[in-house]
């Protein structure tokens, strides 16, 4: 799945076609984050601490992974948290069972960033192009 999969079901059967979705700002917001989200990728890979680094992007209090960048501080839309698939497996947000079948639909780290996206109807992963 990838952003535009998300993007396009944003309004669908909520009789609010004039509003536009909360992701078209993330969509934004990713463009401005996209450098520095890389760059926390590539570490948390060579310093051994993941294979798999997930983003977590949301708009409302999540306690999960590590605050990497804080909208409230750069007057962005949403703010994003670092974590990993390890830690997602621990919170029980991926069954153990289900690891590996991620670990095959995870794209490469260098390439998209894996996000996990969280608005009020729920939450999904998307991997979205660094480039």
């Amino acid at each position: 799945m990838d952003l535009q999969d998300l993007l396009q079901k944003g309004n669908e059967g909520e009789g609010s076609k004039d509003s536009p979705s909360p992701l078209v700002s993330l969509k934004k917001d990713l463009e401005f984050y996209k450098d520095a989200i890389r760059e926390v990728s590539v570490e948390l890979v060579t310093e051994g601490y993941t294979l798999f680094p997930i983003f977590i992007a949301h708009q409302l209090k999540v306690d999960l992974g590590e605050l990497i960048l804080d909208r409230a501080e750069l007057g962005t839309s949403w703010t994003i948290h670092a974590s990993s698939l390890e830690e997602f497996v621990e919170r029980g947000i991926i069954k153990s069972e289900k690891k590996a079948y991620f670990e095959k639909q995870f794209k490469a780290s260098n390439e998209y960033m894996c996000l996990f996206v969280i608005v009020a109807e729920g939450a999904n992963f998307v991997f979205y192009p660094y480039a």
